[in-house]
């Protein structure tokens, strides 16, 4: 089942509209737009990711879609012994290049992008012949926060032993006491 599918379905809609609408009548510009602002405003509101094929024919710009010889136009260049693909649309003039490496995938079109074929950490640790808890060791305690603080008898040791537990305290006079203010630096004491 796939979540928010007429969402999909009302995006694809409102892309195929744009380009049917531009291919039977160039001057139909602007109702393109629309129909490419539309759907762009569904996505973001939503928070639907777009297959890249679909947003590189798309101007990020003016939102017109990228149809080559009606609405850009595309070119290929050689620059620093790569070959590239320059759209340019030609309502506001923005400029997009993409990579011609015929062996380039997207990030989306690899396997390992894929949720279906990763395993949780705990499946994985188990095939390759680790135990949960070696993946997930907590960090080892230093010195220092092994160390128990001097016990001190007085009106302030209370303040300080909950100071350092994470809760703050009133000290004298209404103030707050802080941890380095009250020199145990983040000690937990052993209660």
């Amino acid at each position: 089942m796939i979540k928010d599918k007429e969402a999909f379905q009302r995006l694809s809609f409102l892309y195929q509209a744009a380009h049917c609408v531009l291919r039977q009548n160039p001057e139909n510009q602007e109702l393109a737009r629309f129909y490419c602002h539309t759907q762009n405003s569904i996505s973001r509101r939503l928070v639907l990711r777009q297959d890249p094929s679909v947003k590189r024919t798309i101007c990020k710009s003016c939102f017109s879609p990228l149809v080559p010889g009606v609405s850009s136009t595309v070119r290929q260049r050689k620059r620093r012994h790569q070959r590239w693909t320059i759209v340019r649309c030609l309502t506001c003039g923005l400029t997009k290049r993409f990579l011609s490496n015929p062996n380039y995938k997207l990030w989306s079109e690899q396997p390992e992008a894929l949720l279906e074929k990763q395993t949780p950490p705990s499946e994985g640790a188990k095939a390759s012949g680790q135990t949960p808890s070696s993946v997930q060791q907590p960090p080892k305690a230093s010195r220092a926060e092994k160390a128990t603080p001097p016990a001190s008898s007085g009106p302030h040791s209370r303040a300080s032993e909950e100071t350092t537990a994470g809760t703050k305290s009133k000290g004298k006079k209404g103030q707050q006491t802080l941890p380095s203010q009250a020199g145990n630096y983040g000690l937990v004491p052993n209660a």
